[in-house]
Order: C-alpha cells, then structure tokens, then sequence
C-alpha cells in the first residue's frame, strides 16, 4: 500500500484533468486543474459507494487528514454512516449558533428594547456584551443553568458592581422568558438566583430640603457664570424638577408657548407616557431668554460639542461642584426630591398631583392611572406658586446676608 509523504504533495501539479495521489485505506488527495486540492476518503457504506470531504489542503494537513480519515473508519465500524455524522453535526452546530444566548438575546434585543429610550438602550446593550456574552452568549440557551448563569454574575460582582450584577440578573431573565415564550427555552435560570446574589446597599440621591439651604442655593446658583445653555439649565431644573435626562433632551418644538407648557412624548418618559409640564411665569422667561442663543436648533440645550446632540448628563452636575456643592451635598436628581418634599410640607399640596408632576406612576381613588391632562389646571396653579416659593425663599436669603456680602 502506498504511503503518500508531504514531500510529493509539494511537488506535485495541476493536469488538464483531475486527478489522485492515494494515501491508502481510501483516503487520497484530489487535485483539479485549477491547483486547488480537497482531501477525499472514498469508502462503502450498506453497500453503497459513498465519498467523505475531509477539506482543503494545505488547511488540513496531511496529518490531520489522516487523524479524520481514522475517526471515519471507527465510525464505520461501529455502523455510522461518516457523511450523515458530519451533516448531523454541521447541522447541530447551526442550531446551537441560531439558539445560543447571544443569538435570542439579540433577537430579543431587537423586538422588546426597540421603543426604549436611546440611554436605556446603550445601558442594556452593554451590559449584555461586556457582562453577559462574554460568559454564556456561545451556549445554547437550552443547556444554561442556574450555576452557569450565576457564575456569570459572580464575575460582575466581584468588580464591586452590586446593582450592575443584580440589572443583569433581570436582563437575562427577560432573555429567557423571550426564549421560552418562542419555544428555544424551558425554564428561566434566573428564577432560581434569588438571594444568590448580594444586595446593594441602599443609597439616597443627595437633595437640600431645608427651606433656608435652598435659598442660599438658589443665590448661589443665580452667581453661576458658565455658558448661557448650563446656565439656564442650571436654573430651570428646581423650576421644572423632571428627571435631569428629560431636561437636557428638552427640544423647542416641545414647548406649547400658547399653553404654557413643556410637552414630552412617550419615547423620552421614563414610564413610556406622555407628559405635560406646565410652564411658570419664570420657567417661560428663562426660555425666552435662550432662545435667542439655541432656538435654531433642535434642542434647548445643545452640546458644546454641536448641535446634533444635547447637554451632557455632567453640564448641570459640574456646574454644581462649581458652585462649591458636592455629589453627597446636591445632586441634578436632588431637585425633585426637593420639590416633592416642600410642595408637600411647606405649601401643603396633594400628594398625588406632586406624584404625578413627577411623572411617577399614580392611580386615582378608583385605581385608574391618571392620564396627562389630569388635574391640569391645579398642577399648573402649583407650578407657578413652587417658582414664586423659590423666588421668596431667594429673597429671604438674601435680606438676610451681611450688606458686604449681598453687595
């Protein structure tokens, strides 16, 4: 039997036909008149004659060629069919890369994620690839267990990244149940990770709700002398008191002059409902103001950088560390915790007209969710008396500064 070496591989050439240089046992090299060479094993299979390829040479080398050629004849011998294995397998592999964790999960990434915010959306999206994939995404979602998925997490957790590890958490289960729901899954392993993972320790967003503190924070916000765009952002923030990603995202066409009010569509709420922020007297004037500076553009607080995007989620932040407040003193989110307490304690407002200006979820006395327009003409009353509550907390401050210091 012939014994084919490398050496008359090398120096062998292409002819006006194809043709074989044997190895034995049925394995050989073809070689076709274009110089490409596939490895073929040519063997009998419940009498039929049937041919097996091994792949291209040089990727397969010859010594890998004959490793498969033997794994075939085992596979013979123990009554496989080699070709259907390989189809088996090739189809198997397919399945698995259809059905893995990465696949589903960008499948479901596409279809439930889709009407979020652009923010909610990149938090997700990473979360995934740098916490999630790395770990479980080339597993069939199908043979991922409760341990595997918690040993993905522990690795989250060991960065000191509690609550990221708990988010995740959430998000492969949403994964799973999107995959059970479309018939690739048969139980969520998150399920079975309660207490498994460690609890963040809770944290209060820093807010000044003494009356007296905010009004020496409102002077000293008034002394802000940064850009025009910060700066009005800085003052409109207590006015408005809306989440600080839903004031840099404010645009002009969401302002309702005639009205008298902030508009923001469903897409940029937090809870994917519409929501009308009606405009003080000194929220209207603050806008007229920057206008002249950004009502060109699309957004009423435009990037330094340009204005294709907004005011950076930093702008009014370090606009406060400036003005000598830290993140354990003030922070942009504080303003509502300040609002929602002194329109309650100090001008006595109802608590689920508060709630609801906040754009937290309240239900009516009959357990229906109030819609944007409800209480609209009270909110607006209560609107305009927090900025004149703010204006005389100012004023009240400032009488009572030393005159070398109001000077």
């Amino acid at each position: 039997m012939h014994i084919l070496t490398a050496k008359e591989i090398s120096q062998s050439k292409p002819r006006s036909k194809p043709w074989k240089l044997a190895d034995g046992g049925g394995l050989y090299l073809l070689i076709n008149p274009t110089g490409t060479r596939y490895w073929r094993y040519d063997y009998r299979f419940t009498s039929k004659r049937k041919t097996l390829s091994l792949g291209i040479y040089p990727e397969i080398t010859l010594k890998r060629a004959r490793q498969e050629h033997l794994e075939a004849r085992e596979q013979q011998s123990n009554g496989i069919d080699p070709a259907e294995h390989k189809k088996i397998q090739k189809l198997t592999r397919h399945i698995n890369v259809s059905n893995s964790f990465e696949a589903i999960a960008r499948e479901w990434f596409q279809i439930a994620v889709a009407d979020k915010s652009d923010g909610h959306k990149k938090r997700t999206l990473r979360a995934l690839e740098r916490d999630i994939f790395p770990a479980i995404g080339g597993t069939p979602i199908i043979q991922i267990s409760p341990p595997e998925l918690l040993a993905a997490l522990r690795k989250i957790e060991s960065r000191g990244a509690i609550e990221t590890a708990r988010r995740a958490k959430q998000t492969a289960g949403q994964v799973f149940k999107y995959a059970i729901a479309t018939g690739r899954a048969e139980m969520d392993p998150s399920r079975d990770l309660g207490g498994a993972l460690k609890n963040p320790k809770k944290t209060h967003r820093a807010a000044i709700t003494d009356p007296k503190k905010v009004g020496q924070l409102l002077i000293a916000m008034d002394n802000y002398r940064g850009s025009e765009v910060v700066q009005a952002a800085l003052r409109l923030s207590p006015l408005l008191f809306q989440r600080p990603g839903e004031i840099r995202a404010m645009e002009w066409t969401e302002i309702n002059w005639s009205q008298k009010q902030w508009e923001i569509p469903s897409e940029k709420m937090k809870m994917r409902q519409p929501h009308m922020v009606p405009l003080s007297s000194q929220a209207i004037e603050i806008l007229q103001e920057l206008f002249s500076y950004t009502g060109q553009g699309r957004y009423v607080f435009p990037s330094a950088r340009g204005g294709s995007r907004c005011l950076s989620d930093n702008g009014v932040r370090s606009a406060l560390r400036t003005l000598g407040y830290k993140n354990s003193d003030m922070t942009p989110h504080g303003f509502r915790a300040m609002a929602r307490t002194l329109l309650d304690e100090a001008l006595g407002y109802r608590v689920d007209w508060i709630e609801h200006q906040l754009a937290h979820a309240v239900k009516d006395p009959n357990g229906r969710a109030y819609n944007r327009t409800a209480h609209l003409e009270g909110r607006a009353k209560m609107m305009q008396d927090w900025s004149d509550y703010l204006d005389m907390l100012r004023l009240e401050d400032d009488s009572n500064r030393p005159l070398s210091a109001a000077a």
